[in-house]
């Protein structure tokens, strides 16, 4: 379909202004698109907050959320409209939407209800956008998600369910400029509201540009795309103008917050391009991610925290057949999955990033050698082409790392990715010595 999916997330959506500003950026093209829409930021905050209250059994305190995230959507309506055809049509709405959140405060409050409630930050913000825009006189209509956003029994999305629901929703509504839906929302096997989790309204814009078989699915945030290293640790950095998909899941998965990891995945396997905007600089070229490789290139740097190491020795039990499936039960057992592994002669090295059931898992692992633990470590992922016939290239990762005590490295697991384990107090001179070797 000669199309685009382009998808706004809760900063580029976070103000009246930038509503306007998301208006013009989806309407100059000229050409049909398709819009998906996070809530305004801090709008879900706010509503996950309120759920709390109810949780624990506080309706006052759930009110006081509710009331005071009201308020500035009153103060919103006033920025955004220009006739007051407009305001009060948008007003009403709003007061509809509060009374039915403080319906939730009078009744047993379970997961199902939070779902429910959460759900309206994104079906808020679209209706005040697409009001805006049949204000500004755009053919514009809006789509329910929760009419064609659907996961099966085990929470992942209905991609024949989406493709049929959406296409006939699209079949009946022709020749719209503007087709507004809200990202992040679903309903699950059972027509319950549910949402997407991983990804979010990331995970919508892919879904719902390869249902309609869209040329390009656009994701804008607030900076110009994937840096090849961290610029609030990193000086100068650049944004890469392009990635293979292999590289952007490695690059999102340690740490580049831009992008998650599985949003990309059926835009991969249905081969449409995925570009990064920034919405306050849409001039910018940005980062395309496609099917493409650069053969010969470092493209980028990224850094997950909060991980922690373990390893265990073990003289007589390491070469034991069904050892290794021993440990790795462990984990799968606690449901903690694991990052990076290395092996030796005597002993088996992993690092985990959720520490929620350490003690169970070390408990475990002593029935089996000596456990050592190492908290406060970071993976450093330095992203590429990669593979192994590339001669020299895992030595230029290397020596920039000369200086640097590196307590674990993984090489050759992936065609796109050498990563190092190190102390979290070491990442700072790790990654400003990996893009002063690397790109410079």
């Amino acid at each position: 379909m000669r199309m685009k999916v382009m998808k706004f997330g809760g900063t580029s959506v976070g103000s009246a202004d930038r509503m306007k500003h998301v208006a013009a950026l989806i309407t100059a093209p000229g050409e049909p698109a398709f819009v998906v829409l996070s809530a305004m930021s801090g709008t879900t905050n706010a509503l996950i907050e309120a759920a709390d209250y109810l949780y624990k059994r506080n309706p006052e305190g759930a009110n006081e959320v509710i009331n005071a995230l009201e308020k500035k959507y009153i103060q919103h309506i006033e920025e955004l409209y220009s006739t007051n055809e407009y305001k009060e049509k948008t007003s009403e709405f709003i007061r509809n939407e509060f009374e039915y959140l403080r319906s939730f405060t009078k009744d047993l409050f379970t997961s199902f209800e939070e779902k429910q409630m959460v759900a309206q930050g994104e079906i808020i913000s679209t209706n005040m956008v697409v009001n805006y825009l049949h204000e500004q006189g755009t053919r514009a209509i809006l789509l329910n998600a929760l009419d064609f956003m659907r996961t099966d029994k085990n929470s992942e999305p209905d991609p024949a369910y989406i493709r049929q629901h959406l296409t006939t929703l699209m079949t009946e509504n022709k020749g719209y400029q503007i087709y507004l839906t809200q990202g992040f929302i679903c309903r699950n096997a059972y027509g319950e509201v549910d949402n997407l989790l991983r990804g979010g309204s990331d995970y919508t814009a892919s879904l719902v540009g390869v249902a309609l078989n869209v040329e390009e699915i656009q994701i804008w945030t607030d900076i110009d795309g994937m840096h090849n290293n961290d610029p609030r640790i990193v000086d100068h950095t650049e944004a890469v103008h392009q990635l293979n998909f292999e590289e952007a899941a490695e690059l999102a998965y340690f740490g580049a917050k831009i992008l998650h990891p599985t949003c990309v995945q059926p835009a991969k396997y249905a081969g449409i391009p995925v570009r990064l905007k920034n919405t306050m600089d849409p001039d910018a070229e940005g980062t395309l991610v496609d099917n493409h490789l650069s053969h010969g290139k470092f493209k980028a740097v990224a850094a997950k925290d909060n991980i922690t190491a373990i390893q265990i020795r073990s003289s007589h039990m390491l070469l034991a057949a069904g050892f290794l499936r021993k440990v790795f039960e462990i984990f799968e057992s606690y449901q903690t999955p694991i990052d990076m592994i290395a092996t030796s002669e005597v002993a088996v090295s992993m690092s985990i990033d959720n520490n929620s059931r350490l003690a169970e898992i070390v408990d475990e692992l002593k029935k089996y050698g000596t456990v050592t633990v190492d908290s406060g470590m970071c993976i450093i992922c330095v992203v590429g082409d990669l593979h192994w016939s590339n001669k020299g290239f895992e030595t230029r990762a290397l020596e920039a790392m000369k200086d640097i005590p590196v307590r674990m490295i993984s090489y050759g697991g992936s065609n796109y990715n050498i990563s190092f384990l190190v102390k979290e107090s070491d990442k700072k001179q790790a990654l400003q010595c990996l893009s002063r070797v690397l790109f410079k």
